[in-house]
């Protein structure tokens, strides 16, 4: 670990406490009566087996990771949440959370973790394509509906599902690129600045995605200033 996360641990959660102190802390990073994930559907996900963890900066909580496993044929896990509060975000560890989610993985015989995040939200396409190497295998349309925390308000919910194969190397940004599709550098201020610019950018960019997927290309890898990158398959 870097000297930014000395300290740092992350541990499985299982007694009651720790699963209260994970929701208000998912309450937190994601803000509103509805943000994060209640406790009690925490509570049945890590009682039955799942992925419910902890990240810690000595004793205090400082983010949570849930997920859950995938069809038993399919030896994967769907990674559902992760959340770093925001005094200790752009340090890094989005990526310890990952690398702890692949090795828990790996030691439960799960090949893929799979999870979404919001097409045009940049540094995330970043790290998840470019730093992780995960793949897209759908673009879903406000897949979750109407949303009332303070991210995801008044915005529609289109999110980019990706597989990262854990044991695979780690793929590099392809030379045979046929199409693009650039998003904001900063979509979150922009929400906030200039919604209708930003809701602009949603429609914009969901076009373009289904009409690049219906001609059969594939997000192939992207780049900060040209966005993702389409390719043949």
């Amino acid at each position: 670990m870097s000297d930014a996360q000395e300290g740092i641990r992350i541990r499985s959660l299982d007694a009651m406490d720790d699963i209260l102190e994970a929701a208000r802390v998912l309450g937190q990073v994601w803000g509103g009566d509805d943000g994060g994930m209640p406790a009690n559907l925490l509570r049945a996900l890590a009682r039955s087996g799942n992925y419910v963890v902890g990240l810690y900066d000595g004793d205090l909580m400082i983010g949570v990771s849930a997920g859950f496993f995938g069809p038993p044929a399919s030896r994967s896990m769907h990674s559902h949440v992760t959340g770093v509060l925001p005094g200790y975000q752009a340090r890094g560890l989005g990526r310890v959370l990952k690398q702890h989610q692949r090795e828990w993985a790996f030691a439960r015989d799960v090949g893929h973790i799979t999870w979404t995040f919001d097409p045009l939200i940049a540094r995330n396409a970043h790290f998840n394509l470019l730093v992780l190497g995960a793949r897209v295998t759908d673009y879903l349309v406000d897949h979750y509906g109407p949303m009332d925390d303070d991210v995801n308000r008044g915005d529609e919910s289109d999110r980019l599902m990706v597989s990262w194969a854990l044991a695979a190397p780690r793929a590099h940004n392809p030379t045979d690129v046929v199409a693009s599709v650039a998003i904001p550098r900063d979509i979150e201020s922009m929400r906030v600045q200039s919604p209708d610019e930003a809701a602009a950018w949603r429609a914009r960019v969901r076009d373009r995605f289904l009409e690049l997927l219906g001609e059969g290309l594939v997000v192939g890898g992207f780049r900060d200033e040209a966005g993702y990158l389409f390719v043949r398959p």
